[in-house]
């Protein structure tokens, strides 16, 4: 009797789990590489064309497989990691599911191969969406190497949800770091449509970094370290200094395994407190060594989110050996206040030392002229620059003092009609209605944002630099800035690629001419590294608000009323101009009738 449950077909069945742990090029590179490290190898090369869709491909010297085990690998749930439930809990290996070739061979064209260094020819094995095509003896170095070719091709919904070859080949990249700080030990090179991005030769933790993110940290290093008995922390975080705006230069490893997480980063963070200004973010590199079996890795398929058995005290250890290292840095100088330093005089040993005389006038009253006939001399402090220096407190409860007398009288309504600025932050201005109070910095965001806006559809011109900037990227953030290259330039950035993986900064946006130009760049960069922007949908929006607020920030130290009264004109003409680009009020009246109802009226 036929019920309503079906058991799916294997390759269905394939290609659902597939999904769950290849779900774009950069997780297929991570399960390669992985897999490569694995097998011991000690050089490891990465190939990738169109961000992963065309090509990617992996070689390695490791040991290589026999005929059955290179056939055997493909299959679901095949490896070499566990023989039994308990073995999950020793684990010093990356892969161990059994997943990785299944799931990849599921969704792609593949070819591997394969020869151990003791065997005298290899094995070639081509699979199509999970079927052995081929299959034949060949003549190959000891190692494997694994090419998957158009991924996806049998899967085209999922196909076309991958982003621009830019943006897939900046998520190749942080997974290739990831795995090439996690193993100094092992050289590692990859080549990028042909081109060559990086050839890292075996070195130290330290120099595999530099090698990664330039020389320039070669000096922006400090050293961690901690031992504790259920926990070892070695590492290297960023001077204060170097902080970024962006929290992309942020690894953990866990037995060198790359991992996310918020609590520990937290430890971190609390380690910076007070020395770090608002929304910038240290740098670190941190490795811990923990008995495998403290820690549970198998609570997610990208393995990348790991539960501790006493997270706490390792959050303690992490943010006393991050605070250790800051300290070593000498931050600033230690005082001993306990010690006694001598005097000694300028003027000499016997010159006698005088207390200053002062003679106090009990019957001065600064709010006072004391020539009153008199209109020449030295004009005396009245009553409106007195009070911005005297908190009104005090001087409402002097007794000799009239607050009437405090308060300035307009000549003209035209002078009434003039804004002025409350706190440094509002804009207060008197309407027919009652009193218009303006958020400065929101209204400055959205003046800005549609310039912005407005300026990409003419394509402005950018205000040339007195002195060029240059800026040092990371391999991501390098393919970042060139999959925005076209909407940055629009925008009145003028640039040139110096390097490999820097850029020059030759202009900026006029409105951007007083801010930092590398500030600039990591802004931008951190909006788009957030993961909540599609390249592909509102890129200029996107980038037109992170330039806006940027400009805004930069408010001159003294706003005029006509100052004042042009940007409250500057608003009103654009063509949303009671919000924020981010959403919030700009503007808001308080009417008559608020104000009276205050007063009990």
């Amino acid at each position: 009797m036929s019920g309503i449950i079906q058991q799916l077909p294997d390759h269905v069945a394939n290609q659902i789990a597939a999904g769950e742990v290849i779900q774009r090029p950069a997780s297929a590179v991570k399960e390669l590489l992985e897999n490569a490290v694995d097998a011991g190898s000690k050089n490891i090369q990465l190939i990738i064309k169109d961000g992963g869709r065309s090509l990617i491909q992996v070689i390695d010297n490791g040991s290589g497989m026999t005929e059955f085990d290179a056939r055997l690998c493909f299959a679901r749930h095949a490896t070499s990691k566990l023989k039994n439930a308990d073995d999950l809990w020793h684990l010093r290996t990356m892969g161990f599911r059994g997943e990785a070739l299944a799931s990849v061979a599921a969704v792609a064209q593949v070819e591997m191969r394969t020869r151990r260094k003791e065997d005298e020819t290899g094995i070639l094995i081509q699979i199509e969406g999970s079927e052995i095509v081929l299959q034949e003896p060949i003549s190959a170095p000891h190692g494997t190497s694994i090419a998957v070719k158009n991924l996806f091709y049998n899967v085209p919904a999922r196909r076309n949800f991958l982003k621009s070859n830019p943006v897939e080949t900046r998520h190749i990249l942080e997974e290739f770091y990831r795995v090439a700080l996690a193993f100094p030990e092992i050289a590692f090179s990859l080549i990028n449509n042909g081109e060559e991005v990086h050839r890292l030769m075996a070195s130290t933790f330290k120099q595999r970094i530099v090698s990664l993110f330039g020389n320039s940290w070669n000096e922006k290093l400090l050293m961690v370290k901690e031992e504790h008995t259920s926990v070892k922390v070695t590492g290297f975080i960023g001077k204060p200094d170097a902080a970024k705006k962006t929290r992309g230069d942020q690894y953990f490893f866990i037995n060198n395994r790359f991992i996310k997480n918020t609590y520990l980063n937290h430890a971190v963070q609390a380690a910076y407190m007070d020395l770090l200004p608002s929304g910038d973010f240290p740098v670190y590199f941190i490795r811990f060594e923990v008995d495998p079996a403290t820690i549970d890795v198998n609570i997610h398929p990208t393995k990348t989110e790991i539960k501790f058995e006493d997270d706490r005290t390792v959050y303690g250890i992490l943010r006393s050996a991050v605070k250790k290292a800051i300290g070593s840095y000498a931050l600033s100088p230690s005082l001993d206040f306990e010690i006694e330093l001598p005097f000694v005089s300028i003027a000499g040993k016997n010159t006698e030392i005088r207390p200053p005389q002062i003679q106090v006038n009990p019957d001065y009253n600064p709010f006072t002229n004391p020539n009153p006939g008199s209109k020449s001399g030295p004009a005396q402090p009245n009553a409106m620059q007195a009070i911005s220096k005297i908190r009104w407190e005090e001087i409402a409860g002097a007794p000799e003092v009239n607050p009437a007398q405090l308060i300035p009288q307009e000549s003209d309504h035209a002078e009434k009609s003039l804004p002025w600025l409350l706190h440094g932050k509002y804009i207060c201005s008197q309407v027919k209605s009652g009193l218009m109070l303006i958020d400065l910095q929101g209204a400055r965001e959205r003046i800005h944002f549609e310039r912005f806006m407005h300026r990409e559809e003419h394509h402005g011109a950018s205000q040339q630099l007195l002195f060029p900037v240059v800026k040092e990227l990371s391999s991501p953030d390098t393919e970042l800035i060139r999959a925005l290259e076209s909407e940055l330039k629009s925008l009145g950035f003028d640039f040139e690629y110096f390097g490999k993986q820097t850029i020059k900064i030759n202009g900026v946006p006029a409105e951007m001419l007083d801010a930092d130009a590398k500030e600039i760049i990591e802004s931008i960069l951190e909006e788009f590294k957030k993961g909540q922007q599609d390249l592909r949908l509102n890129r200029l929006e996107n980038l037109a608000k992170t330039l806006a607020m940027q400009a805004a920030r930069h408010l001159p130290k003294q706003q005029s009323p006509e100052q004042l009264l042009k940007l409250i004109e500057r608003l009103f003409a654009c063509e949303t101009p009671g919000f924020s680009p981010s959403g919030k009020q700009t503007i808001s009246i308080l009417s008559i009738d608020d104000l009276a109802s205050r007063f009990g009226k």
